[in-house]
């Protein structure tokens, strides 16, 4: 687990967001940002006007994002693996930015079961994880417990995707989005999908 001290003038987000705008601004709920780190969507969303739930597995990360973002509609933190704290159709928005990616087949088909749950019909699962193609940052290293999933160090595992995996793991969703790209906001460029999926229960 990563846990980010950064001051709010020094928190740099990208635009990848900006492909979902139209949606985002029409969202009247509010979007969650699940796994939040320092605060980069946050931020984002909050300079479009949005109101946001910041959430995070780090305590640490959750005082931050409180001292950084005073305005924030609210907080959580919790471990996603356990489910999420909020009720059946609360919001029309979830965005998982790079928070998805580390988890057996089992917990993430369990995790995104209960995404599901939590958003409305036809909301929108807006998301980045790991590319297969991210040799900069561990795709392929350490120990292969599942197919494209990694135990890279003692407490710590992570996944890469291929699309046979994006289209395996969300073949309950209609995907609107799905792109491959790379991504330049660390020190070493980072390959990674894009995607939005959409929620297609049933009210």
């Amino acid at each position: 687990m990563i846990n980010f001290d950064v001051e709010r003038e020094k928190i740099i987000y990208d635009d990848w967001l900006d492909l979902f705008i139209d949606e985002i601004i029409n969202c009247d709920t509010p979007i969650i940002d699940l796994g939040c780190g320092s605060g980069n969507d946050t931020k984002y969303l909050i300079e479009k006007g949005k109101k946001v739930i910041s959430c995070d597995i780090s305590e640490i990360n959750i005082k931050n994002i409180i001292k950084n973002f005073p305005e924030i509609e609210r907080t959580e933190c919790f471990d996603m693996t356990k489910g999420l704290p909020f009720p059946e159709n609360f919001t029309d928005i979830i965005i998982a930015d790079l928070s998805l990616h580390y988890f057996s087949e089992e917990t993430t088909y369990k995790i995104l079961k209960d995404i599901k749950r939590v958003l409305k019909p036809s909301g929108l699962l807006i998301f980045r994880v790991n590319s297969v193609k991210d040799i900069n940052h561990g795709a392929g290293e350490g120990f292969e417990i599942e197919k494209h999933f990694y135990q890279t160090e003692i407490d710590r595992t992570k996944r890469f995707f291929d699309e046979n995996d994006i289209l395996r793991f969300f073949k309950d969703w209609d995907i609107i989005y799905m792109h491959e790209e790379t991504m330049f906001r660390y020190e070493y460029p980072k390959e990674l999908w894009k995607c939005a999926v959409k929620n297609n229960k049933i009210k």
